[in-house]
């Protein structure tokens, strides 16, 4: 049966961390939620979890580096609903800290395949749901380890995390972010950072060893405010949980 009333957003690695806690608080909502993920054991647990608290949610198996995965969460997901209102692009990889003069390609490409192709592969995926929604919002799940401001900040300490994947592969998402929301300005489309980059703070994740000083609530706050902005919100912007971030 099709939705045609209740909001609808699709969360990729949204079986843990940040990407399940935005589809709790946005389930809490009354939101629909299609929660991706690539373990499909993982998030069925995931998805059950949310039921459970009464979360209407969908497990979407989608493998963000796979173009027949992508391809096959779309039909899954308009067999539920006409449109989709929001997507957030919350899939991500680390990498592993390759001093530069070390890393080559094969340490920087499958982080790419994820952080930057993989939102690339989504979002074309599901423009066409994007553009049936009233008020369409894609939200990307950037880092302040892609801001060339904060990176050039000797007092920020990722200046001093020399690595050439995880770092790069953000700030290609970011361009990705703005040259999207400039030639669809239709869809808003916002990239976040899940901190306080003023504070020199990160969220607790898997991704960090869970040695980040926010909580995942915390570091959703600026996800969930982009999810849910009105048709005169803002599109093309970087922020964390304060504000905005200069890019």
């Amino acid at each position: 049966m099709t939705n045609t009333t209740k909001t609808s957003v699709l969360v990729t690695g949204g079986n843990k961390g940040l990407g399940l806690e935005t589809a709790r608080r946005l389930g809490e909502l009354g939101w629909t939620v299609f929660l991706g993920s690539r373990d499909e054991d993982r998030g069925r647990a995931a998805a059950d979890k949310l039921a459970a608290d009464g979360v209407d949610v969908v497990m979407v198996p989608l493998d963000v580096t796979s173009d027949a995965s992508v391809a096959a969460a779309v039909p899954l997901v308009r067999a539920h609903t006409d449109r989709l209102d929001v997507l957030v692009n919350n899939a991500g990889a680390p990498g592993r800290v390759v001093p530069p003069a070390d890393a080559t390609v094969d340490d920087i490409y499958p982080v790419y395949d994820t952080n930057v192709f993989g939102p690339i592969r989504v979002t074309h995926a599901f423009l066409p749901l994007l553009e049936a929604a009233d008020n369409p919002r894609v939200v990307m799940v950037s880092s302040g380890g892609g801001s060339f401001s904060v990176v050039t900040d000797p007092e920020q300490p990722v200046s001093k995390m020399h690595e050439l994947a995880y770092s790069t592969s953000k700030a290609a998402l970011n361009m990705i972010t703005v040259r999207y929301a400039q030639a669809l300005p239709r869809i808003k489309f916002n990239a976040i950072t899940p901190g306080e980059t003023a504070n020199h703070k990160f969220a607790a994740t898997d991704m960090n060893n869970h040695t980040g000083a926010l909580t995942v609530t915390e570091g959703t706050d600026v996800i969930v405010r982009l999810a849910t902005i009105g048709p005169d919100g803002p599109t093309g912007t970087f922020s964390d949980r304060l504000g905005p971030v200069g890019w």
